[in-house]
């Protein structure tokens, strides 16, 4: 099995780039014949299914499914099912510190199982959209983009391989994600997404161990960082709404006496 851990921090500590990504749409039952593969690359199913043969190992790819292959591997492959296959092809080039001892993760084939997830085919699509970054900036940009997925994967790997129940880590991790980010549009969705799971069941779990749900939890959170900023100094309270998430000045003035018992103003 792999190392979930020794890809996350190859991701880390190495030095690499996106030398290519492409969206390929292949019909029933197609078949690729036996080729030489020439860059470290991942692929990731999107739709339908597809059987490919590694250096002699066969894998099953569907619907949620990372594949993972080196340079100089000898590989083939065939469509299985009724259904187009609709897969994102990534390629990249990765150098890795000499002290680090990642590079045997890097040069095999292997598969991940992150699962269904609308978060890894949102950033999937979004590295397709920016195939020619202008500048730096826009290389930038790539990175990110290609680090927000990895991480995405390797987190919803994880709690698939531990998946008795989402523990206090999963739910301590997403308290941390609250709090460096309580000033952006959070959602529920967007919140059990990250941890590979159905809305449902995040909440769940997340109220088993703080007591809230998950919503409710952001707008305590945003509440208290309100009073410190009102105690802070003499800010306008729109600057305040617009500073701990809320365009609209109006709802957080009656979210924050729902809480408090007194209007913004009042309480500073």
């Amino acid at each position: 099995m792999i190392n979930l851990d020794k890809l996350a921090k190859a991701f880390t500590k190495g030095v690499y780039d996106i030398e290519d990504r492409s969206r390929l749409v292949i019909q029933p039952k197609s078949l690729l014949s036996e080729f030489t593969t020439v860059k470290h690359g991942f692929l990731f199913i999107i739709r339908g299914g597809a059987r490919i043969r590694v250096n002699g190992t066969v894998y099953e790819l569907r619907p949620g499914s990372v594949f993972h292959a080196a340079p100089g591997m000898q590989m083939d492959s065939q469509v299985i099912g009724q259904s187009e296959l609709e897969y994102y092809s990534l390629f990249y080039k990765l150098d890795m510190p000499e002290e680090m001892n990642c590079t045997t993760e890097f040069d095999s084939h292997f598969k991940l199982e992150p699962g269904a997830n609308l978060k890894i085919i949102e950033l999937l699509i979004m590295l397709h959209q920016n195939t020619h970054p202008s500048g730096e900036i826009g290389k930038l940009r790539i990175k990110e983009l290609f680090l927000s997925l990895m991480h995405q994967v390797l987190i919803a790997c994880s709690y698939r391989e531990n998946d008795s129940s989402p523990n206090q880590k999963m739910v301590d991790e997403a308290l941390a994600y609250i709090k460096l980010h309580y000033m952006n549009s959070l959602t529920l969705g967007e919140l059990a997404e990250r941890h590979a799971m159905s809305t449902n069941r995040f909440s769940y779990f997340f109220h088993k161990y703080t007591g809230l749900r998950p919503i409710d939890y952001v707008v305590n959170y945003r509440m208290e960082r309100a009073c410190d900023l009102l105690k802070a100094g003499n800010f306008p309270i729109h600057e305040i709404a617009d500073r701990v998430g809320y365009d609209n000045p109006l709802y957080f003035s009656r979210l924050f006496k729902k809480k408090f018992g007194v209007a913004p103003s009042a309480y500073r």
